[in-house]
């Protein structure tokens, strides 16, 4: 195998060899949009390829957001029914999302889908900053996405999961193109909430629904002559974050 390939193993590899036998990678996807579910995905590569390598036909796997639509498609047809590798995946829900805010629900959605590997990881590579409420062991990478193929391979999954959710949520929801956009701020998505409202699925913690200054104060902003104050993207707290998309 290339060196490339062997360096984007390299934190697995290192793990392995230090006799931590069960190492997993976990990304989410969603944190950013305005709409629908936030989806994590956690996947655990077999300590064999210490020897053998990554599988032939994941070279070339890298950042969901680096691939195309196609190209994510084949890879999570790859991850998902390889007899070795162990997946898992878990997403929560706009109600909670609202309730706790972006950052602590996309820590959560890691946190259950981490769960659901067996055997139960033993270390976890993590992209981002470190992950305080992680229940396990566990290596911040910044671009983690773009150095491990563990993470890479969960981003992907994380992403073609949503993407799929939010195809389907299109139907039950239309008129907001949530198909075309996943529910990013997107002119099309903004002119859609302007002229339709928000519907169920839209997160209300989110700035374009929450009132502005002027709104909140009336007139009396108004004839101070002060400006509205800019709203933030989200309701996500400023330290501890893992990397969010």
């Amino acid at each position: 195998m290339g060196a490339k390939f062997w360096h984007r193993l390299g934190f697995e590899r290192e793990l392995w060899q230090k006799g931590t036998l069960y190492v997993a990678g976990v990304d989410e996807a969603g944190c950013g949009p305005l709409a629908g579910p936030v989806v994590a995905a956690a996947v655990s590569f077999p300590c064999s390829w210490l020897e053998a390598g990554l599988y032939g036909k994941l070279r070339g796997l890298n950042d969901s957001k680096q691939l195309t639509e196609e190209q994510r498609e084949h890879y999570y047809a790859i991850l998902t029914t390889h007899p070795e590798i162990r997946c898992a995946i878990a997403s929560v829900d706009v109600e909670l999302i609202d309730q706790l805010n972006i950052l602590q629900a996309a820590h959560r959605a890691m946190n259950l889908a981490l769960d659901q590997i067996r055997p139960a990881p033993q270390h976890v590579l993590v992209d981002g900053r470190p992950v305080k409420s992680l229940k396990f062991p566990h290596t911040p990478l910044v671009k983690g996405d773009c150095k491990s193929y563990s993470i890479a391979a969960a981003s992907v999954l994380a992403k073609v999961t949503r993407d799929r959710l939010m195809v389907e949520l299109d139907g039950r929801y239309p008129g907001y193109g949530f198909a075309n956009h996943k529910g990013y701020s997107t002119p099309e998505h903004l002119a859609a909430i302007q002229r339709l409202g928000p519907c169920e699925i839209h997160r209300r913690s989110f700035s374009p629904f929450q009132p502005t200054e002027m709104e909140l104060f009336g007139d009396a902003a108004g004839a101070s002559g002060v400006a509205s104050l800019p709203t933030v993207a989200s309701n996500a707290e400023a330290g501890g974050a893992a990397s969010l998309g």
